[in-house]
């Protein structure tokens, strides 16, 4: 198969080594569909007969014992067999009344004897369920084997045009100063994430992860769901209720590296430094602390790609976050690097090959084996084709973080006086990618959120977020500066910058506190680690403000669906007016950015002639704008090129408030006899913006 693949195709290098790795797949493992399925077989599996047979892959190990509660943690009374390529099993026949040896919540350990004489106690790699004492440092194998096993509802039908995606981690989704668990993401928060228009979630911290001020990013058991929020059934429930919603679940999943923990994690597994991951210097993560996987290695891309496997199968995830891609593709992660866009960066010996078939090899056979899967790459390096198909000789994701655009804003609201914004440099910023390679856009994530850096909100409005967020006192000129910038970036954002969007919980609103789990640094906490959803539902508190219209721009493009069009045409950036104007997927953009201007009779270039009106308006009272636009306005092209346009007209785009005027719109154009379309007109408080439709 290998030789006549290279007889009739012409295939790059890396196509050449992901093919190579199936056709040794099929042949040593009967393909990938069932080497992908070794949860099956590892770890611990129930026989029909009740028997209990476990298996696990210690290649340096010189013997191992099974102990735990079923054996009154006798380290010896139960010895693995060892098997060919350092595999290890054991069968436990049934009791005398045929149920298992081992009951279900029953504490289990693996105990490694080294070939050094050490007796080491380890939980398996295949663990699917581990726990952890209030008091306990390090967390326990405990077997999942319900009497009644959780019965996954069917799947509806899912429409996944336009992605907007909601990251949310789910212990900290709840106001409470404490631990919030999957039922109360369940309950409370996927109400919330539905009635704001997000049509996906983005599920944080899942994997099993001992140090929770990690933030889920030192995964020490891959196949368990963390315990810290509830058990495995209730996370299967949310994501039913989820689905029953309409909204697709993406997990982020850690691959790029794991926890050092030794008892409760990887590392070390079998007493030896190079078990799953390559022996130091190249099997450490200096900046992350962390170990680094061998993907060169046949059993770690068992575990691997099982793992993925794993989450859509046993949970019915849709798709997966790759995190930390960037620190997969090259020898040095990133670290001290800059990339310029210089295609030298990208191919050469800095590249990790083996990484790189890894994870074409973990995008081809999941959208071979689920069609509908989405996978995205945290990557800021811009690796060319990295979301094209694996065919092709990309490395097969549907989308990349656009990881530069949050960046540019902290840096503006940083470093720049509002005079001093370049229209031009923001939109370069918002449409610097390569066609035919989908983007998440975002103004913000939870690296924004994180104490230590700044949220827009507290970069706009820092402490007066604590003192005049009321709308029953008058609002000061820093809160309404905030307030409209903060709706303007995110509209501009969403609208120009990708093909898809993505927000952290909680900052569409405003959130007015960062994040922050317990820990040393902070006497253990849990006043920052939590999100403060009770804010929105003060009607007199200004947070309700934002809120609905984050809520009502996701509604306004799952109408008109921009996000899955082509790539904007900018017609203007006006550098001197501070105006953006663009258009995509028939609607109509307009944003004035001037600290002090407003505009009358300003004349824009637009692709379709008609009449036009407003549809949505940052500067509408209900999103704490000051209603200084008449919605029943009516709006006329004329036969007149500008900017690039056939057509044009002039609209008014005032100063939203005496103090700031910025402003946001959107306009929708409907068909009328003559052919003419109807625009809309949208400020807000520091600048206006419209955006326009036709409907046909």
């Amino acid at each position: 198969k290998f030789a006549n693949y290279l007889k009739t195709e012409q295939p790059d290098k890396f196509k050449i080594m992901k093919y190579k790795q199936l056709v040794q797949l099929e042949e040593a493992e009967g393909g990938f569909d069932q080497f992908t399925r070794s949860y099956k077989t590892f770890g611990i599996q129930r026989k029909p007969d009740n028997s209990l047979f476990f298996k696990e892959w210690a290649p340096a190990a010189e013997a191992l014992f099974l102990t735990g509660d079923f054996n009154d943690w006798d380290k010896f009374s139960h010895p693995y067999t060892k098997k060919e390529f350092g595999k290890w099993e054991l069968i436990l026949p049934p009791k005398q009344d045929k149920s298992p040896a081992v009951n279900h919540n029953t504490k289990l350990k693996v105990v490694v004897h080294t070939k050094q004489g050490e007796r080491l106690y380890r939980i398996s790699p295949w663990a699917k369920y581990v726990t952890q004492e209030d008091t306990a440092v390090v967390y326990d194998w405990v077997h999942w084997d319900p009497p009644q096993p959780y019965l996954i509802l069917p799947k509806k039908e899912m429409t996944k045009r336009s992605l907007r995606t909601y990251e949310a981690h789910v212990g900290i989704a709840s106001p409470e100063g404490k631990i919030a668990s999957y039922t109360n993401f369940t309950n409370n928060v996927l109400p919330r994430i539905k009635d704001l228009g997000y049509n996906c979630i983005q599920l944080m911290a899942i994997m099993e992860h001992a140090y929770y001020a990690s933030f889920g990013y030192q995964v020490t058991s891959f196949f368990a769901a963390s315990s810290r929020y509830g058990t495995p059934d209730e996370l299967k429930q949310l994501i039913d209720v989820a689905h029953s919603m309409g909204i697709v679940v993406l997990l982020d999943v850690v691959h790029s590296h794991a926890s050092k923990n030794t008892e409760d994690g990887l590392n070390q597994f079998d007493g030896s430094n190079s078990c799953f991951f390559h022996s130091p210097p190249r099997g450490e993560h200096t900046q992350w602390d962390s170990r680094l996987f061998n993907y060169s290695s046949w059993e770690v891309l068992r575990f691997l790609l099982s793992n993925l496997r794993w989450w859509m199968e046993e949970y019915r995830f849709d798709g997966f976050r790759f995190d930390g891609v960037t620190s997969m593709l090259y020898h040095h992660h990133g670290i001290g690097t800059s990339f310029s866009g210089d295609y030298s960066e990208y191919f050469g010996l800095q590249v990790d090959e083996d990484s790189l078939v890894y994870l074409m090899l973990a995008n081809h056979i999941l959208h071979t084996l689920y069609p509908d899967c989405i996978t995205i790459a945290e990557d800021v390096s811009g690796m060319p084709a990295l979301c094209r198909a694996v065919q092709e000789g990309g490395l097969g994701f549907d989308y990349r973080l656009a990881m530069a655009i949050p960046d540019k804003w902290i840096q503006i609201l940083k470093e720049l006086k509002d005079e001093d914004w370049s229209m031009g440099n923001i939109v370069y910023t918002l449409t610097n990618r390569r066609f035919g390679e989908k983007c998440i856009a975002y103004a913000e994530s939870h690296d924004q959120a994180l104490v230590g850096d700044k949220s827009l909100a507290f970069w706009l409005m820092d402490k007066e977020m604590y003192t005049n967020m009321s709308s029953l006192v008058p609002m000061t000129h820093i809160i309404d500066r905030g307030i409209q910038l903060h709706k303007m970036i995110r509209l501009l954002t969403h609208g120009l910058g990708g093909e898809g969007y993505l927000n952290f919980m909680g900052n569409e609103f405003g959130h007015p506190e960062w994040l922050d789990f317990p820990r040393v640094g902070n006497n253990h906490s849990y006043h920052y680690a939590r999100r403060q959803f009770n804010l929105v539902d003060m009607d007199h508190l200004r947070y309700h403000q934002l809120y609905a219209f984050d809520r009502d721009m996701n509604r306004t493009e799952d109408k008109y669906g921009w996000l899955a069009a082509q790539p904007a045409f900018v017609s203007a950036k006006h550098e001197e007016d501070k105006v953006i104007v663009f258009d995509r997927a028939n609607v109509l953009f307009i944003f004035n950015f001037h600290p002090s201007k407003s505009f009358q009779n300003y004349r824009i270039g637009v692709e379709v002639p008609g009449k036009y009106k407003i549809k949505l308006d940052t500067d509408e009272t209900l999103y704490g704008g000051h209603g200084r636009l008449d919605h029943n306005t009516e709006f006329f092209s004329e036969s007149h090129p500008f900017n690039g346009r056939p057509n044009s007209m002039k609209v008014n785009i005032p100063n939203v408030t005496l103090l700031t005027h910025q402003s946001s719109s959107f306009v929708e154009c409907h068909s009328v006899l003559t052919m003419k379309y109807t625009p809309i007109i949208i400020p807000g408080l520091l600048a206006s913006s419209l955006i326009f439709r036709p409907l046909f």
